[in-house]
């Protein structure tokens, strides 16, 4: 009988013990910066084709590693050798599935400092930030784990008559395809991945081009928690020479993606084609972009507000698809609001991820930087930036991608910088004559993630439960006004262009991983 599921808990850097484990942690990562990472396929590591260099966005100068990156040979190999794997993983009992996700928990547990610190030097988020990462990728597995034993030891209440004995069973889709972001490397990509090994189908792995040295870690836990070989195959490279191979494949019987939403409107057009040889239709699991506004009341507690606007805009330089991006504020408090907001956000220290003492770092690419950039001259056209508004580059910046936190005000409704996503420390706040008004701003955007409110009236909050058009929607979180769901607690994922509502760490999850077959068998 397993135990009731809990939240891993975070590491307190403010306690010495936890400093030092840090630095001791830190001088082992740094013995093993600059290997050469293979292709994995059927089990077999494969140190064959072109490399990338994987560098630290907070200082290029430091060589995290090299990866290889797949061919389409590599990728027809790796379909190849998860349909071989399908034939005996589908017959795994579901019990034993879940005892080796299990053990994959524990063994990402005995390493959640070490995981954290190679995370925030690929990706450049705070160490606070990659250990919360690292915590919730552990949560998916923990919670994928039993919530399979839940499925398979609990049969679908069916209604039986005389004669007949009717039963649901739920049996695997077969091989996917799971593309993973470089904002969450570790904890999307163990989720996605692991949500589907252990309702028995057998994936090829595409990690982001920015993040494969994250991914490649996630892969060894797997191999050690006793993942047969082939059930899972990693496979970095460009979209463009194997991510449409891998989509279009006649075998592919499902794909679950996270990214842009450009991207995401891709994959979804392509997967709708049928390929020669393909006798399904392929199922998508979609988790996009987001445009997401708090909503600031006259009745809010302003510093709490401000403070949960703050953290929810610049928490890992805004690279959260949950990120505020858009503050309607109460034109009655806007400038106390305003004036509180610049200066939570003055207070912020910016710098080396690794560094306990640090709020935020750097962008985790130059190609999102000079995306950020793009749009920071953008907001110079289409509104007034009253903090921040450019880039970090001398002194302990010279060398990484560091944007300042930036707030800016008087943008158009229809403005760029106010309907498109920007994945970068931005953030507009506009004045707002009344909450009905508010509501209907939220609801015009095209997107529908997430989402905030702060005020103490009962009647606005039900409203704004029943209205506020997001897949997650939070009232009065002063550590983020629209991010930082956990898993049980909080399903993630949300409407319109921002994905198909697929809820991960939730109790439905799995089911998008599993189809249903109707048994019945008469006297």
């Amino acid at each position: 009988m397993l135990s009731d599921f809990k939240n891993e808990p975070y590491i307190d850097f403010s306690l010495v013990e936890n400093q030092e484990a840090l630095r001791k942690a830190m001088e082992g990562v740094n013995k093993r910066l600059g290997k050469t990472y293979p292709l994995i396929i059927n089990g077999k590591k494969l140190f064959e084709g072109e490399t990338q260099t994987i560098k630290n966005p907070a200082n290029t100068d430091e060589k995290i590693g090299n990866a290889h990156l797949a061919t389409k040979e590599h990728a027809e190999l790796a379909i190849k050798s998860a349909e071989h794997a399908f034939e005996t993983w589908q017959d795994v009992p579901y019990y034993e599935c879940a005892a080796k996700l299990l053990k994959a928990a524990q063994l990402a547990r005995e390493r959640k400092l070490e995981l954290s610190i190679w995370l925030s030097k690929e990706n450049g988020k705070s160490i606070r930030e990659a250990v919360a990462e690292v915590a919730e990728g552990i949560d998916f597995m923990d919670y994928y784990a039993r919530r399979m034993n839940e499925i398979g030891s609990q049969p679908a209440q069916l209604v039986h008559v005389q004669g007949e004995k009717n039963k649901l069973l739920y049996i695997p889709l077969g091989i996917g395809v799971i593309i993973a972001p470089w904002n969450f490397p570790f904890a999307i990509l163990a989720g996605m991945a692991t949500a589907a090994l252990v309702t028995g189908n057998t994936v090829v792995v595409k990690p982001s081009s920015v993040t494969p040295i994250m991914a490649y870690h996630v892969f060894e836990i797997l191999e050690q928690a006793g993942f047969a070989p082939g059930v899972a195959n990693y496979l970095p490279g460009a979209s463009s020479e194997i991510g449409n191979y891998l989509v279009e494949h006649p075998k592919t019987r499902f794909i679950s993606f996270t990214g842009s939403t450009a991207v995401g409107k891709d994959i979804y057009e392509k997967a709708a084609r049928f390929a020669t040889g393909q006798h399904w239709f392929k199922r998508m699991i979609l988790e996009t972009g987001g445009k997401n506004h708090v909503i600031v009341c006259e009745d809010a507690d302003i510093d709490k507000a401000a403070r949960g606007v703050m953290r929810s805009a610049f928490g890992y330089s805004g690279q959260k698809c949950s990120a505020c991006s858009v503050a309607l504020v109460d034109k009655k408090i806007y400038e106390p609001f305003i004036k509180k907001l610049k200066e939570e956000t003055e207070k912020l220290k910016i710098g080396e991820g690794t560094d306990a003492d640090n709020f935020t770092g750097p962008l985790a690419s130059e190609e999102q930087m000079q995306k950020v950039q793009k749009y920071l001259e953008i907001a110079k056209k289409e509104g007034k930036i009253i903090i921040g508004g450019e880039r970090l580059s001398e002194g302990k910046y010279a060398k990484g991608y560091f944007i300042k936190p930036t707030i800016v005000t008087n943008a158009r409704e229809d403005a760029k910088i106010v309907r498109e996503e920007i994945f970068g420390p931005v953030l507009v706040v506009d004045k707002i004559n009344s909450f009905e008004e508010a509501l209907a701003r939220q609801r015009s955007s095209d997107y529908g993630l997430t989402g905030g409110l702060f005020t103490k009236d009962p009647k606005r909050k039900e409203m704004a439960m029943r209205k506020f058009h997001a897949g997650n929607f939070y009232i009065n979180k002063e550590t983020g006004a629209s991010t930082g769901a956990y898993v049980g607690r909080q399903p993630f994922g949300g409407f319109n262009m921002s994905g198909t509502d697929s809820k991960a760490g939730g109790p439905n999850y799995l089911y998008l991983y599993l189809q249903e077959k109707s048994i019945t068998e008469f006297d």
